[in-house]
């Protein structure tokens, strides 16, 4: 019996460990429930990037439907997802950037405002410009209230403030046709 007791426990910890392992092979990373999804978004006041002496809040959403855009001149991803999001621009959607550098933060080093002001100007004239307008998370801090893991990733913004999507990764014609713009033309129909 006792015999029977010590083979049971480790094999129930294998196939218990086994199972969770193996259910992770067919999970998507893209695709995380957010919290916020069907939630106002979080309160913040954080300076434009451009104009820093200008302040942006939640208000700034009340009244259009909005995809903000958390992204970076650092980012890869963002780089390749930048002439669509102009495309989209071009086309009547509005596009908020949630711009954060990761050179800000002082164990890496500090650059100065006009510096990634410069770097931000150059990179959107290269590769076109979406952005109605960049709101700076200067610490970084507003991107993890909204519970970002990088960069890029995407909301979409309803008229009332509300997060309505999620998206992790960059938003290219398939992204945009198969699961964001149904959303969007029904809460522009709203």
């Amino acid at each position: 019996m006792r015999k029977a007791v010590i083979f049971l426990i480790p094999l129930t910890l294998f196939v218990l460990l086994s199972g969770f392992l193996y259910s992770g092979l067919y999970s998507d990373p893209r695709k995380l429930d957010s919290n916020l999804v069907n939630q106002p978004l979080p309160p913040f006041e954080l300076p434009d990037l451009m104009q820093p002496e200008r302040i942006h809040t939640p208000a700034v959403f009340n009244g259009q439907v909005t995809l903000m855009n958390v992204w970076g001149v650092w980012c890869i991803t963002c780089a390749v997802e930048l002439p669509y999001l102009t495309q989209l621009s071009e086309q009547g959607v509005r596009i908020v950037g949630l711009y954060y550098d990761q050179d800000t933060d002082p164990d890496f080093g500090i650059k100065s405002i006009p510096t990634i002001q410069q770097e931000v100007t150059a990179k959107l004239r290269k590769l076109g410009n979406p952005y109605a307008f960049n709101i700076f998370d200067v610490k970084r801090d507003y991107s993890l209230d909204l519970g970002v893991t990088g960069a890029p990733e995407t909301f979409l913004i309803d008229k009332q403030g509300v997060v309505r999507m999620h998206h992790i990764g960059d938003i290219n014609p398939r992204v945009w046709r198969g699961k964001i713009e149904p959303l969007y033309n029904e809460l522009m129909a709203q």
